[in-house]
C-alpha cells in the first residue's frame, strides 16, 4: 500500500494524492458525492413529474365528457324524450304512492299475526282496503298507456336520429381514406325535427282529457279512504290522503311544463356540468336515454368513510396510545407486529372474507331480539355499507396506528416527567399532556386514514351491494345498512365494459378527476391543521 494512502487510512487526513484519485472518481462529470445528491435529490423532481403526467392523463381523457354529455342531452330533447318524461314523472310519483299504501298494508298483516290472527282471518278483515288499494291503482292507467304511445314514437325518432349521425360519421371517415364511391353509396337525410315531434306534442290536448279525469278519479279516491283494522295505522293512511293531494297540487306546473316545452332549446355547457355533479342518477346502456349523476356514488363513499372512520379511530388512536404509554415491552412485542400486519392482507382476500363470514354474521346479529330496539335491525342485505365500512375500518387501523403512535412517541420526554413532577396521574399526562401536544400527527393520521379509505376499490366493489342509488335517509340510520356503491368501485366494475373514447369511457375519468381533486382536499386540510396546531403548540 502506497504510504500516502496508509497515512490517510490511519489519520483520517486526506493526502494530495487521495484527493487527486477521488476527484477522478465522476459519473457522467460528476464527482461520487455530487451523483448520490442528484440521485436521491431527484426524487422530489420524479414525484411532480409524476404527478403532473397524471393530471395531465386524467384531464385529457375526461375533459371531453361535458361536450359529449350536453350533445347527449341535446339529442333527449330533440327527440321528445324529455317531453315524455315529463308525463313518465307523473306515473312514477303514482308508483311511489301506491308502494306507500302497500306498505301499510305489509304493517297491518304484521300486526294482526302478532295479535294471533291466522291469515285466511287478516285477509278477510283487509278485504276492503285490498279492494281500494286496486281501485286506487287503476286510476294511472290512461295515463300509463298514453306515455307507453309516446315511449314509442320518441324512441323512433331518437334511434333515426342516431342512425342519420352514424352515416354522418361513416360518409366523412370514407371521404377521408379517399374513398369517394362508399361516401357517396351512404344516403344522409335531413330530418325534420319540426314536423317529426309533432308526433309527440299534438297528443297535449289528449293529455289535458285524461289528465283532468285521473285528477278527479284520485279526487274521489282520496276522499273514500277505507278504515284499517289495526287502529294505530290509521294516521299512515290520513298521511296518504296528505301526499295525494301534495301531488295533485303538482298537475298545473307539469301542464304548464308541456305547454311551453320546445324542443330546440339550447343545452348550455353549465347544464351538461350542473346535471353530473349534481345528478342522481348514473344509468347506463339505457335503451331511453344514458345518465351519468355523481351524486349517488359521492354519497355512497362519503357513508362508508364514516362508518370506517367511527370505527378506525378509536381503535387506531387508542391502541396507539396504549401500545406507545402504557403496555409492556412484552405487549408491544406482540401488538405492534399483530396490527401492522393487518396492512399486508390483499384487500380482495379482506373482500372474500367480508362476502364469506362478516356479512353473514352482521346479518345474523341483527336478527337477535336483544337488538330489536337498534334502527334498523334486523336487516335483510348481507352487502351493504356497513359491512363494508367494517371491512375498510380493518383497513385503516394499521395506517391510523402507527402515524398516531409515531406522533405520539415524537413528543419531548421532558413533558411526561413535568407532569409527573408536579403530581398529575398516568391518565391525566396522557390526557392532559401527550395527546395534545402529539395532535397534529393524530390528525395527520385520521386524515391519512381517510384518504386510504376513500381510495380503497376491491373491497367497497365485493362488499357495499353495488346499488347505484341514494340510501333513504328518511329513515335515519337505517340507511347505513343499506346497499350503496362507490366512485372507485364503479371506475373498477365498468372500464372494462366501456367503449374507448365514449360518453361512458369519458364519465369514468371525471369520476376519476373527482376522487384526485378530493385526494388534494385532504392533503391541504392536513397541512393546514398540522400547521395550525404546530403553531399553537409552540
Amino acid at each position: 500500500m502506497p504510504p500516502d494512502s496508509t497515512a490517510a487510512a490511519t489519520t483520517g487526513v486526506s493526502s494530495p494524492i487521495f484527493a487527486i484519485q477521488k476527484e477522478r472518481t465522476r459519473f457522467f462529470g460528476l464527482t461520487l458525492d455530487e451523483t448520490i445528491r442528484v440521485f436521491f435529490g431527484g426524487n422530489a423532481f420524479l414525484a411532480v413529474i409524476v404527478l403532473a403526467l397524471i393530471t395531465f392523463f386524467l384531464f385529457r381523457e375526461g375533459s371531453q365528457f361535458f361536450g359529449q354529455n350536453r350533445d347527449s342531452l341535446h339529442t333527449y330533447r330533440l327527440a321528445g324524450l324529455e317531453y315524455v318524461d315529463i308525463i313518465r314523472q307523473q306515473e312514477e310519483d303514482h308508483t311511489a304512492l301506491t308502494r306507500y299504501l302497500f306498505d301499510i298494508r305489509l304493517k297491518a298483516v304484521v300486526k294482526l299475526t302478532a295479535e294471533g290472527v291466522d291469515a285466511a282471518e287478516a285477509k278477510r278483515r283487509l278485504a276492503k282496503f285490498d279492494e281500494y288499494a286496486e281501485r286506487y291503482g287503476d286510476t294511472i292507467v290512461p295515463v300509463r298507456g298514453l306515455v307507453s304511445e309516446l315511449t314509442e314514437v320518441a324512441t323512433d325518432i331518437k334511434t333515426r336520429y342516431n342512425e342519420n349521425e352514424d352515416y354522418k360519421v361513416a360518409r366523412q371517415q370514407f371521404l377521408a381514406s379517399g374513398m369517394k364511391a362508399e361516401a357517396d353509396a351512404i344516403v344522409v337525410k335531413n330530418l325534420d325535427f319540426s314536423r317529426e315531434i309533432l308526433a309527440v306534442t299534438g297528443t297535449f290536448p289528449a293529455y289535458g282529457q285524461i289528465n283532468t279525469e285521473y285528477a278527479e278519479a284520485l279526487k274521489a279516491a282520496i276522499a273514500e279512504l277505507p278504515v284499517l283494522p289495526v287502529p294505530e295505522l290509521q294516521p299512515r293512511l290520513e298521511r296518504f290522503r296528505e301526499l295525494n293531494r301534495e301531488y295533485l297540487a303538482t298537475f298545473p306546473t307539469r301542464t304548464e311544463l308541456l305547454k311551453n316545452w320546445n324542443n330546440t332549446a339550447p343545452i348550455g355547457w353549465s347544464e351538461s356540468f350542473t346535471q353530473f355533479i349534481f345528478g342522481t342518477r348514473w344509468l347506463t346502456a339505457s335503451f331511453w336515454q344514458d345518465w351519468y349523476g355523481i351524486i349517488p356514488l359521492f354519497v355512497g363513499s362519503l357513508m362508508i368513510s364514516a362508518i370506517a372512520l367511527f370505527i378506525a379511530v378509536p381503535l387506531g388512536v387508542g391502541a396507539a396510545i396504549y401500545v406507545n404509554q402504557i403496555a409492556s415491552p412484552q405487549e408491544q412485542r406482540l401488538i405492534k407486529p399483530a396490527i401492522e400486519f393487518i396492512s399486508a392482507i390483499p384487500s380482495v382476500v379482506l373482500g372474500f372474507f367480508g362476502i364469506a363470514v362478516l356479512g353473514q354474521a352482521l346479518r345474523a346479529i341483527s336478527q337477535w331480539e336483544a337488538l330489536s330496539w337498534l334502527p334498523g335491525f334486523p336487516y335483510s342485505e348481507r352487502l351493504n355499507a356497513l359491512t363494508a365500512g367494517c371491512l375498510l375500518a380493518l383497513i385503516a387501523v394499521p395506517t391510523i396506528f402507527t402515524l398516531a403512535e409515531d406522533a405520539i412517541n415524537n413528543v419531548p420526554r421532558a413533558f411526561k416527567e413535568a407532569s409527573f413532577a408536579l403530581g398529575a396521574s398516568r391518565m391525566q399526562t396522557i390526557v392532559r399532556i401527550i395527546v395534545p401536544a402529539a395532535l397534529s400527527g393524530i390528525v395527520s393520521a385520521v386524515l391519512l386514514g381517510l384518504g386510504r379509505v376513500m381510495g380503497e376499490t376491491m373491497v367497497v366493489l365485493l362488499c357495499a351491494g353495488n346499488r347505484i342509488a341514494i340510501p333513504d335517509f328518511t329513515a335515519g340510520i337505517t340507511a347505513f345498512v343499506q346497499p350503496v356503491h362507490t366512485m372507485t368501485g364503479i371506475i373498477a366494475q365498468e372500464m372494462g365494459e366501456v367503449v374507448r373514447g365514449g360518453i361512458h369511457y369519458r364519465a369514468l375519468f371525471v369520476v376519476g378527476l373527482v376522487l384526485f381533486f378530493i385526494a388534494l382536499l385532504l392533503n391541504f386540510l392536513a397541512q393546514k391543521i398540522v400547521r395550525k396546531y404546530r403553531i399553537s403548540i409552540g
